[in-house]
């Protein structure tokens, strides 16, 4: 385990995972808790103490060390590598969770990497492509198809970025951006959605990753700014809410907003205005349909003493069966997760706000995607179809407004 310190550019060997019996135990290594700036990867996972450390119950690998596993879309360009092509029967549990940390892209999200060496680094994943390119690749892989070597080295870059759609890492000068791809199995403009979704949640007052529409091959390409990459170099440690509520990919439907509100008032710096960012989250997800608010999908910087919020990112419409829908998180204590404004303003009091303010959250939301939405979906390149397809269906269907 190799981690970039707070204002290092270089990494430094942090430890060694082992696996015992299924289960990954982290262990520090004695140089690195001899460092004066020595810093726990996470510290209710990994307190900074000597000897082997165990993940907590129901847990397979502490979870600080598994938000920097690749996801499903980089599980599956790695095992691609391995079979040479997908097919209907490949399976990504065929291969183990080390050698996915070990074989995807050293260009992950935080501050952590996995090395079979503890003396000498070599980062993975270096090799670059177009735009157009990595997009021919995506579907290539998705498609079955063997990929050249140099797009199969181009497209690592993305294995351990997360999530399940096809995306790759592309660098524009001093920036790195997240390339999301379009997939021709897509069952709505679901890239095109989510452009006009973040540049509406920055006009909504979110505090949100940059982004920017383009095209390749003709089809619709996100480019998100990456924020885990301070300016001068280096990197930021992050854990996932998943994380920060102890659970697991499989126990993940238990996490709730009120408990990561919880959080936020113990553990966060600016405890007061993060539970209104955070607030103002819920109401925006509802607002345009993305239930696929997920406790994957909400994450923190990790300084080795405080949590900050960082930046909203992967909000995304999503389709939905009828009008009424639900939130993948519950937004109230008592589990009420119904996708509408109703249920964000009765919660108001978890997240230190009264009635009024939340309301007042509400209709600036309201107000705002309502004013600029002609605006914000020309800036994200949305077709008249792509409009006529979101408006009035995942962007404020009416059911939100349901009491």
């Amino acid at each position: 385990m190799w981690v970039w310190l707070p204002g290092h550019l270089e990494p430094v060997v942090a430890g060694r995972l082992d696996v015992d019996g299924g289960r990954h135990l982290f262990t520090y290594g004695r140089s690195y808790l001899a460092r004066p700036d020595a810093i726990s990867l996470y510290t209710p996972e990994l307190p900074l103490v000597a000897g082997p450390q165990p993940p907590a119950d129901g847990l397979d690998m502490p979870g600080c060390l598994s938000d920097a596993g690749p996801d499903s879309w980089g599980q599956r360009v790695i095992l691609a590598r391995h079979l040479g092509r997908l097919g209907a029967s490949s399976d990504t549990e065929d291969l183990s969770a080390l050698t996915y940390l070990l074989e995807s892209s050293s260009d992950r999200i935080g501050a952590l990497d996995f090395q079979e060496s503890p003396s000498r680094y070599v980062p993975r994943g270096g090799g670059s492509a177009s735009v157009e390119d990595l997009q021919d690749a995506a579907d290539r892989v998705q498609a079955g198809e063997v990929l050249p070597p140099a797009l199969a080295e181009a497209l690592l870059r993305g294995t351990s970025i997360g999530g399940a759609r096809p995306k790759a890492v592309v660098r524009d000068g001093d920036r790195e951006l997240i390339a999301k791809f379009s997939s021709t199995m897509d069952p709505y403009p679901v890239v095109q959605g989510e452009a006009v979704a973040m540049e509406l949640a920055a006009r909504a007052g979110v505090d949100v990753a940059r982004t920017s529409s383009t095209t390749a091959a003709g089809r619709a390409v996100l480019l998100v700014e990456r924020f885990d990459r301070p300016s001068g170099g280096g990197r930021t440690l992050m854990v996932s809410a998943l994380t920060m509520l102890g659970l697991s990919e499989r126990t993940g439907r238990y996490a709730t907003y009120p408990d990561l509100a919880d959080l936020v008032r113990r553990h966060f710096t600016a405890p007061a205005a993060t539970l209104r960012e955070l607030f103002t989250r819920i109401v925006l997800n509802v607002a345009i349909g993305n239930t696929d608010d997920h406790a994957r999908n909400h994450a923190a910087f990790w300084d080795g003493q405080a949590l900050t919020l960082t930046p909203a990112y992967d909000l995304c419409p999503q389709v939905r069966a009828g009008d009424e829908t639900a939130q993948a998180m519950a937004i109230g204590r008592a589990g009420q997760r119904a996708a509408r404004f109703a249920t964000c303003v009765e919660a108001a009091e978890v997240y230190l706000l009264d009635r009024h303010e939340a309301r007042d959250v509400v209709d600036r939301v309201v107000t705002t995607i309502r004013d600029q939405w002609d605006d914000a979906a020309d800036r994200a390149r949305l077709t008249a179809a792509d409009r006529a397809l979101l408006w009035g269906r995942q962007i404020l269907n009416p059911s939100v407004f349901y009491v």
